[in-house]
């Protein structure tokens, strides 16, 4: 009995270590899974700390620099103001020069040209001028800028200038080409003029009442953009002379920023457009705008604004450009596979690819990085396609033409049986339509519902010899006949009695040839 009830307590022990032990593994999982939850919120705070320690840093630096800057400008303002009155008597009296004396005025130099229409204050004939040198845009762009300082009031000559033709033409004769890109020639180039001499760009010295004029600009042309579809409907050049407006009168508004966004991301293939998003105040969403570009494929432009911005340590351009160079070479693969777009125009688009790619190589100085040799033999590859592919489409054309040539005699033959532009339709072993062949002349077969007619008399024939006729619905050009049924060897074969005897006139039964007497192939048929 004493044995017994050890036994039992024995089990009773065990069952309650049994329960202790797993109420201990419980405590010990529920313990790990509130250190990890613990440690992960600690590390987010630890994160969201650095990044708020991060920002207030960045932005500590940002209002220092502000400080200094308006600091810098109230200190000076009298020199810039003392600097700014110098130039304008300067520029008077080297206008009053040029007037008096007439100089320029006979000069054939475009830059001699230039100069003596800005210090004429010539606003009319300097736009003239400008828009008939479309061809000569890079000797423009260093000429202008020395023009302009010229001008007794630069700012003023050129809204004089600019608001004959934006944002809206309004000159009486008008020409068919787009003049957006002199204002934007002329806006870049007043932009150094018109910079403090302290502070830069930073600081345009224009009147107060030339920044309205401009203001006024820019806004007729916001509203504008309702009827031409929005941003995305508007021209490139338009807009970005909109935004070059902005930054060289110095008009930046905080609340249009998203409007300025939604300009550069729509036109960032601009070569400007990287420079301008900076100067409007989006250098704090430059990392989502490059994010945004990336997605869109627009790798090149993605490097263009990653080194304006200083973000090439963060966007490395070498693998984005690898990327985009394999991601053009698949889109053009499988446009042509399965749009079917010729080959030439899939051609055409890698060789753009890779000349942006080799460009934006040579502009950012990245040859040590990424070889070049490669993309020039992959361009020379392409350029060489073309013409492989109009020679072969050449010689597929010289060999048409020749078999067209040999085929005349075939082809005229079928000309009068159906046209070309016709399709045939299959006859299925049956009867030739009765209209077709009611029409034919040169056709040996004739349905039932024809009869001979009455001044035409059959040929005796001693055995029925077989009937060659063209297969109706046959593509092939028919062969030319002789007008008889039969040919010259195969009726001498046959020997059919030449006999031309009168022959009472009957109608006799005549029904798909089974009468036994084949019918004359050469008659005129009439309905029954």
């Amino acid at each position: 009995m004493a044995s017994a009830l050890s036994s039992s307590a024995v089990q009773a022990s065990f069952e309650a270590l049994e329960k202790q032990r797993e109420l201990i593994n419980t405590c010990t999982l529920l313990w790990k899974e509130l250190s990890d939850h613990f440690t992960s919120l600690e590390k987010g705070l630890d994160n969201k700390s650095e990044s708020l320690k991060t920002k207030r840093r960045f932005l500590e630096v940002r209002t220092k620099r502000a400080l200094d800057t308006l600091r810098r400008r109230e200190d000076s303002i009298d020199s810039s103001v003392n600097v700014a009155i110098s130039a304008v008597e300067k520029r008077r009296r080297a206008s009053i020069e040029v007037v008096e004396s007439d100089q320029g005025s006979d000069a054939a130099d475009l830059a001699e040209k230039l100069k003596s229409l800005c210090a004429k204050m010539d606003s009319s004939g300097f736009l003239d001028l400008v828009l008939s040198k479309r061809k000569e845009t890079d000797l423009l762009r260093l000429e202008v800028p020395l023009a302009l300082e010229k001008c007794v009031d630069p700012a003023r000559f050129v809204v004089d200038a600019m608001c004959v033709i934006f944002p809206v033409d309004k000159r009486e004769v008008k020409t068919p080409n787009d003049v957006a890109w002199a204002c934007v020639l002329v806006l870049e180039s007043l932009e150094p003029v018109v910079s403090d001499p302290e502070l830069g760009s930073a600081r345009p010295l224009v009147p107060r009442s030339m920044r309205n004029k401009a203001r006024a600009m820019a806004n007729a042309w916001k509203e504008g953009l309702e009827t031409r579809g929005g941003v995305e409907g508007s021209k490139p050049a338009d807009a970005h002379a909109f935004l070059q407006l902005v930054v060289t009168f110095g008009i930046v508004s905080r609340e249009e920023k998203g409007l300025y966004r939604k300009i550069v991301v729509s036109f960032s293939r601009r070569r400007q457009m990287p420079k301008l998003a900076l100067a409007v105040g989006l250098e704090d969403e430059m990392d989502d705008i490059i994010e945004e570009l990336i997605a869109k494929g627009q790798h090149v432009d993605a490097v263009n604004f990653a080194y304006e911005a200083g973000l090439q340590d963060k966007y490395p351009p070498v693998p984005l450009l690898k990327s985009y160079l394999d991601e053009s070479m698949k889109s053009s693969t499988f446009v042509a596979d399965n749009h079917g777009q010729t080959g030439s125009n899939t051609c055409r688009k890698e060789q753009s690819a890779v000349r942006a790619a080799i460009k934006c190589i040579e502009d950012h100085k990245l040859e040590a990085e990424f070889p070049m040799d490669d993309l020039q033999r992959r361009l020379e590859s392409l350029e060489k396609a073309k013409p492989d592919k109009k020679k072969s489409s050449a010689s597929s054309t010289t060999s048409s033409g020749g078999c067209t040539s040999t085929c005349t005699n075939t082809t005229n033959s079928t000309a009068t049986s159906a046209p070309p532009n016709k399709r045939t339709r299959a006859n299925h072993g049956g009867p030739m339509p009765p209209a077709k062949a009611g029409r034919l002349t040169n056709n040996a077969y004739v349905g039932p519902n024809f009869v001979r007619s009455p001044s035409h008399v059959p040929y005796q024939v001693s055995a029925p010899a077989p009937h060659y006729h063209a297969v109706y619905g046959s593509r092939s050009p028919q062969a030319i006949r002789d007008p008889y049924t039969y040919p010259t060897d195969e009726v001498a074969a046959a020997g059919i009695a030449m006999s031309y005897a009168s022959h009472p006139m009957s109608y006799p039964a005549y029904g798909g040839y089974n009468n036994g007497m084949p019918g004359y192939g050469f008659h005129q048929a009439y309905y029954r």
